[in-house]
């Protein structure tokens, strides 16, 4: 028999998996140097073990996203942990470049699902009124992920190796797995109309732009998400470099920045769930996204170390504290039948035009300086207060089974 999903169990199913998904990229960095001493890899081979892991990511969660609107979110989000768990542990016995990048490839089809589905399912088990802050909980699991494998990864990496750590990555997989196996689906989803012929998947993507409103908040909340990747991942990858050319920081005190900076985008998640529920998400949104503004141009002007370790922090809790935000958002403005795909569909090309970040900054930092790249970077948030102002949807919270926009 079935055991009904509880808010609570919603919850760490969702954690779970975010959390596994921040886990597992951030030991890959770390393994990368380990993995191309003992397999003779490139820089090039070895940049495309993470290049394809994310194509993979962005596949599945297409992929799984559909299947999870046609299936439940429970059974597909089972599917993913357990094509996750094969694949990773199939990468400790790698015996080549060739088979490692294929079952890394795979094992990123598999995480792929797991944001989409699980803020899908936390939309579906907890009340409107609680939306977003359960989604900004969902969302600091990626967190919690990261710094697990800051923590874990310097500690075994040089007793077990590369393989050992590949083996480590099974066990969050493993507990998550354990917490989703024989839970039932959410009430909203069972009770959702079935139609005589079940939709396809461009059906699905249809419902994304049915009508004029619900096409402009589609592509308002694509061009969030691209913003959201874009400027975390052009932030995460070059600051290090940053602080060490412009101001003489070792590894370990781009380490401590690091570490001080995610802290600050855990509490400004947080934050920005409780906000969203108790005011106009809409509202919380500008306000994240002017302190980005804000604390990027003021931050790329800082020359004493000390304030630019406490104002990491600040422009950490403003630039990515806004993925608190994003699952609710999706969850309140797309139907129970399109809500997966929508939210893997959106997230994810996000993701992927997100993934340009470090190369543009690169690029700019190269032609004129890392300040003036930094500086450039606050511009793609006024675009995000644009978009938020006229194509964002202003309801939020809805509790019956469409919950859509229209």
């Amino acid at each position: 028999m079935k055991k009904r999903v509880t808010p609570a169990k919603a919850m760490l199913a969702a954690i779970s998996g975010y959390a596994m998904d921040g886990f597992d990229l951030l030991i890959l960095g770390f393994m990368l140097p380990a993995i191309s001493l003992s397999l003779s890899l490139n820089y090039s081979q070895a940049g495309s073990l993470v290049t394809w892991t994310l194509i993979g990511a962005v596949l599945g969660g297409i992929l799984f996203g559909h299947l999870s609107d046609r299936f439940g979110r429970i059974k597909i989000l089972s599917l993913t942990i357990l094509m996750f768990s094969v694949f990773t542990g199939l990468c400790a016995v790698a015996r080549g470049y060739p088979d490692l990048l294929v079952y890394r490839t795979l094992a990123g089809v598999g995480l792929g699902g797991e944001f989409g589905i699980g803020m899908a399912l936390i939309a579906e088990v907890w009340p409107a009124s609680k939306r977003n802050r359960a989604s900004a909980w969902v969302g600091i699991g990626w967190q919690a992920g990261v710094l697990m494998a800051a923590v874990l990864t310097p500690l075994l990496l040089p007793h077990i190796g590369w393989r050992g750590m590949f083996l480590v990555g099974l066990i969050p997989a493993l507990f998550s797995f354990a917490l989703r196996h024989g839970l039932g689906e959410p009430d909203a989803f069972t009770r959702q109309e079935v139609a005589p012929t079940p939709l396809a998947f461009t059906s699905r993507l249809k419902l994304l732009f049915k009508d004029s409103r619900t096409a402009k908040a589609s592509i308002g909340i694509f061009i969030l998400c691209s913003v959201q990747n874009f400027g975390y991942y052009g932030l995460m990858i070059w600051m290090p470099g940053y602080l060490s050319a412009n101001f003489g920081f070792t590894l370990t005190k781009s380490g401590v920045w690091t570490a001080v900076t995610v802290i600050g985008m855990t509490l400004g998640i947080g934050l920005f769930g409780v906000l969203a529920d108790r005011f106009s998400r809409w509202k919380i949104f500008i306000v994240y996204q002017l302190g980005a503004v804000l604390m990027v141009v003021v931050y790329a002007r800082l020359t004493d170390p000390t304030l630019m370790l406490l104002a990491g922090a600040v422009m950490g809790m403003f630039v990515n504290g806004m993925i608190g935000g994003y699952g609710a958002l999706i969850s309140d403005t797309y139907p129970v039948a399109a809500r997966a795909t929508a939210q893997n569909v959106l997230f994810n090309a996000g993701r992927a035009v997100g993934g340009l970040g470090p190369l543009v900054i690169g690029s700019l930092a190269s032609e004129w300086s890392f300040t003036a790249a930094i500086t450039l970077l606050a511009l793609i948030y006024v675009v995000d207060v644009l978009a938020t102002l006229f194509l964002l949807p202003r309801s939020q919270g809805k509790d019956d089974a469409l919950g859509a926009i229209g």
